[in-house]
This record gives C-alpha cells, structure tokens and sequence, in this order.
C-alpha cells in the first residue's frame, strides 16, 4: 500500500493495510529491498526507513516534543499511514486491535514523560495475551537522562516486567540493528510487546542506512520443533485415552494451528473446550466444540474436563479463571502440554508430558503419528455423556422466567450473531459482565475474530482494539461489544473512528453500573453497592452525535433486532445503546475458590429449566463465602 504524504494524517479515511511483513517474510532479511540501503540520513529518518524495510504501512500514535523529529520525518513517508490516537493508551490498544485481529506486528509511537506511562496499561495488556507489538517512544536528550529533566521518565524501567523485550538507544550505530531485533523478537516464539526509548538528540544525528538481513541473537532461540520422544508418548496417551479433553487457548491462534487442532479433534474423537483467547480457534458450529470453560464458561465444558483422564494443553496457560480451585482441578486427568514457552510448562499444573515446541508443528507430527499407527477413538461413550450433559444444561432457556419487559443481554447477542457473517466479522469485546455474554452466545467460526483482554482484563481496551481491527480489515464488519462503564474509559477514540470514518459499531449494554462488581457485590456482599453505580452516565446517543457518529437507544426487547440491523446496515461508525436492567447477572458460574464442577446459576432443563444452585435472591453468602486468596483480579 502507498499513500500520499501524511499532512492530513487526522483527516484521510485509512486504506486497506494487510502488507506488513509475516514472520517468514521478516526473518529472510528485508534490508536489502529498501531503496534508502546505503543513503546518508538523520536519526529520526532512519526510523522511518526502518519501519518501512520492516514492511510495516500502518502505524498508531501521538506526538510530542521529544518525538517531533520521528514524527517530521513520518510526514514523508510515502508507505506509512499514522493514525492519529486522542490517548497513548488509545493508541497502544488500536495497534493490539490491528495485531490481534490480522497476524502482524502493531506499531505505535508516542513521546516521552507522560506520553510514554500513558502506554504502560497497553503494553501490559499485550504482554499478558501475548501479542506483537513494537513501541517507540521519544526520550529526552542523552546529556540530560537521569536529571529528572522535562518529560522525562524511565519508561525502560517502568515498563520492564511487562515487555518481552526493551531497548534504550545510546548511539545511531545501533539503531537499524535495534529494529530489525525488535520486531524479530516481538513475533518470533510465544509473541510480545517489545519497546524502543529513542533519545530526541539521537534522532537528529546524521548515520549512513544500513538495514541488517540477518538477526544475530544468540541469546533468543525459540524452541519450535517438539521433542521426537515426548510425542510419541503424547501419541501414546491419546490412543489410549477414553475420556479426553483439549484444552485449546490463544496459543492456537498465534500459531496458526486451527487446522491441525480440528484434525486432531476429529481424528480421534476428543471434545474441545476454549479459553477466552482461544474462541474462535476451534469453529463454533463443530459438534466436538463445547465452547468457553472456567468460570463462567458451561456447566457441561466444566463437568468435561472434571471427568476428563486426559488433557492436552494446546497453547493454554492454566489460568486460576480456568481451573478453579486448583487442587481439586480435573483430579483424574494427566497432563499433555503443549507450548512454545517452556516456563509455562508445569508453572500451574503438574505435567505428565511436556511438549516445547510450536504448537502447529507440534500438533501436526501428533496427528502424523496418529494416523500412522492406524489409532482410532476410544471416545465414544464419553462423547454420548457430554452430549446428554450439553442437552440439559444450556447457557441460555427462554424457560428461565425473564421478565417480558426487560431485554435479556444473552437473547441480544445471540441475534448480534445470528446476523453476523462469522467469516466476515470480528468480533471485540470491552471488559466485564458483557465480554463474559460475549463469549457464551457469540459463536465465531474461525481464528482472529473475537478479539478481548483475557490476561489483564482491561476496561477500556476493547473499543480502540476494535478501530485497530477494522482499519487492519477493512473488508470485514467489526463490532465492538461494550459496557456503559468500560466505553468510557477511552470513549474519546470516538473522535478517532470519526475522523478517519473507520465503520466500526459499538453495542453498548447499558446496566448503568459496573456489572461484574456489581455482581459479586450482590452474590458475596450482601449487596453493599460500594461505588459501582453509574447513575451519572451521559446519553450516548448524544456523545454519538457529538462525534459525527450515528446512534440510538433502545429499551424493550421487541426493538432490538430492527435496531441491530440499523446498525449493522449502517455505513460509518454506529453506537447501539441497550438498556438491560442491573439484576442481570452472568451465569453459570464458578465462585473465587470453588472446584471447577461447583457451578451456581447453571439452567438444568430437566427440572423445568431453572437456574440451580441459586439461593432466593441471588444470595450465595456474605463475603465469607469467598476465599480471600483466590480474590486477585476482582471482577474487572
């Protein structure tokens, strides 16, 4: 992709950007294609120059004066679109969007001093779901580093325990190699955010362009073939095995192993449960696929990898919103687990076969394996209970006595999906009670197309990540699933769709409080609603208007699936706010502390569809009920 010159960065609709190098691509060398190879230049133009070897046509940011020089010489960049942030924070979580959402690295760039902490939120957010991101921040001059000089900060430091990896350049001799290094690092083995603080004197410095083809790490070498001897025990296992279960997360995306996985899943007959970064990963609509697992995912997912004698951990992490008290977690269950980080190996669970590897080539030489030895499933009987299981405890049943005049978040988006192209939407959720609907009643039939803050549970994140994803696919719908409390936290990136008419839809369910502490305030503090009503909310239906976007609200449920059609027929960016009532309350699930198979609120259909394990009220018990050590992360 080529664009003019970047005076009216703010103003231009963005073009199509899928053009940035792919890993295999990046790691044969791109110095030699630039045309700037050899060329006398300052500092600054050589990050550009940089960037552009890297392949990369899209960048997100925000200026300042420390990186006034980068962002002079982005003005003539011919390859490069800036999209213009109102918030680093913004800025970062567009550039997961686009990551997430097309397979390549994200890009922001963003001053010193308080522009480079205002990223500190989405770098972090990155790290913990482990996505590809290259971040430049502008620094103050060399001379003056360590004398607590204007806008300085040590983001280097700051930022350390959430980076994969982090550079603070000291000369111009190292710049070229330091990108070239950076975006290696960034999406080769278990991906990552990786940060380059570049000094504001350096970028003026005059340096000859010399782009490196090779990455020279010695240090850094990922692990990607598995171990011949731990497959073949892997294959052993799975032959054998009558109860098993994978467990599929977001390494399964990254990798791009989908399709080895459903190999493995029909080959050998094994039901499939997900992560919340790992939906879409296995499709929807596929009879093995008993969809989100953990606290909130089903009763029957639960009961599954509870009963299960075999569990194969495909880029999975044995997160504590997975796996319940751990103790008592899939207590009759060995361990497979595959990944291309070896410290999560047998971190959280004890593991009978461990695998390092990639998780695509990986799975591929197991299925190889498999079919070689002629292996066939011993799983039918197990399959026969799970579907009995899924049967009687559905998510959702018209049976469960809602009030008729109340919308019902889980009837909601199930229509969102209905009418959805599961091939051409993505997906992107905000943090809360409505991310948890999201996952239950979205189905998503391939990889990359529900996109949410899993590790850092991010309010905030989920609307910018949808810009990025819709700039970075601008030929499918993306739809950003929001609660009234998380919109707001950077709801000025309406500002952002607006001006570079990014179609993005934005479905607010509007409970006006914070959902999923109000929950737990409900079900584990005798509803003392401590600071978690939002009865000053603005009408988003005039913010809509303020930002030159379309919206609506509507408030009874037989308006909804006109309104949703609206918005989705709609050409530019839409605000959709759905009034649901805050009694609404995300079930199953599995209370701070409680086994993985001690569901509350499941709907059991064999006695009358009612939602069991619920005291009168909603009431499970004062804040005793809850284990204080297992509270971490909260609701949000």
């Amino acid at each position: 992709m080529t664009n003019a010159r970047s005076t009216s960065t703010d103003d231009a609709a963005p073009r199509p950007t899928q053009a940035n190098a792919t890993a295999a691509g990046a790691s044969r060398g791109l110095g030699s294609r630039t045309p700037k190879q050899g060329a006398t230049m300052i500092g600054a133009e050589a990050v550009v120059a940089s960037l552009e070897a890297e392949g990369v046509d899209l960048v997100f940011g925000y200026p300042g004066g420390q990186a006034i020089k980068i962002y002079d010489a982005l003005y003539d960049s011919a390859q490069i679109k800036h999209v213009l942030a109102r918030h680093e924070q913004g800025a970062v979580h567009e550039a997961d969007g686009y990551a997430r959402a097309t397979g390549n690295v994200g890009v922001a760039i963003v001053t010193s001093g308080p522009g480079a902490t205002n990223t500190v939120t989405g770098i972090a957010t990155a790290y913990m779901d482990s996505v590809p991101l290259v971040v430049i921040t502008g620094q103050v001059p060399r001379g003056v580093i360590g004398t607590d000089s204007f806008q300085e900060s040590d983001i280097v430091g700051i930022t350390m325990p959430v980076v994969k990896h982090s550079y603070l350049l000291q000369s111009t001799d190292e710049l070229t190699r330091t990108f070239r290094e950076a975006f290696h690092i960034a999406k080769t083995g278990r991906p990552g955010p990786v940060l380059i603080d570049i000094p504001s004197d350096l970028a003026s410095e005059r340096m000859v362009f010399d782009y490196p083809d090779d990455v020279n790490l010695p240090s850094y070498k990922p692990t990607y073939r598995g171990n011949a001897k731990q497959i073949k025990q892997a294959v052993a296992r799975i032959a054998r095995a009558e109860r098993p279960v994978l467990y599929v997360g977001g390494g399964t995306v990254s990798s791009g192993a989908s399709e080895e996985l459903k190999e493995l899943a029909e080959l050998m007959q094994i039901p499939v449960v997900t992560t919340l970064m790992g939906k879409g990963a296995f499709p929807a609509s596929h009879q093995l696929n008993l969809g989100p697992v953990g606290m909130h995912g089903s009763k029957y997912a639960n009961l599954a990898m509870t009963e299960s004698d075999l569990i194969i951990a495909a880029g999975a992490r044995f997160s504590d919103r997975v796996t319940g008290k751990l103790d008592e977690f899939a207590p009759h269950a060995d361990v497979i687990h595959i990944d291309i980080d070896p410290a999560e190996i047998g971190k959280v669970r004890e593991v009978q076969v461990p695998i390092v590897g990639d998780l695509k080539g990986v799975l591929g030489g197991i299925v190889a394996s498999l079919r070689k030895e002629g292996a066939r499933p011993n799983t039918g009987d197990w399959v026969a209970q799970i579907s009995a299981w899924r049967t009687r405890y559905p998510f959702y049943h018209p049976g469960v006595g809602d009030d008729p005049d109340e919308i019902v978040p889980e009837v909601v988006l199930k229509k969102l999906s209905e009418l959805l192209d599961p091939q051409k939407s993505v997906v992107v959720t905000e943090v809360g009670q409505h991310q948890m609907w999201a996952a239950q009643s979205v189905d998503r039939e391939a990889p990359r197309s529900f996109i949410s803050s899993g590790g850092l549970g991010t309010m905030g994140f989920g609307f910018p990540a949808a810009i990025g994803a819709a700039i970075g696919c601008p030929e499918k719908q993306v739809v950003c699933v929001a609660g009234d409390g998380s919109f707001q936290m950077n709801s000025q990136e309406m500002a952002t769709a607006g001006i570079h008419r990014v179609p993005v839809k934005v479905l607010i369910l509007d409970n006006r409080c914070l959902g999923m502490v109000h929950q737990w305030q409900k079900l584990f503090y005798e509803e003392r609603y401590s600071s978690t009503l939002l009865d000053a909310n603005p009408d988003f239906v005039k913010l809509a208007d303020a930002y030159g976007w379309q919206g609506e609200r509507v408030e009874k449920p037989a308006d909804v699936e006109a309104a949703l059609e609206r918005m989705l027929a709609s050409d530019g960016p839409y605000l959709l706010d759905v009034a649901i009532s805050r009694d609404q309350n995300v079930y199953p699930m599995v209370a701070p502390g409680r086994a993985l198979d001690e569901v509350i609120g499941a709907i059991d259909v064999a006695v009358g569809a009612v939602r069991t394990d619920v005291p009168e009220g909603d009431e499970v018990g004062a804040a005793d009920e809850v284990d204080e050590n297992d509270e971490k992360g909260g609701a949000r």
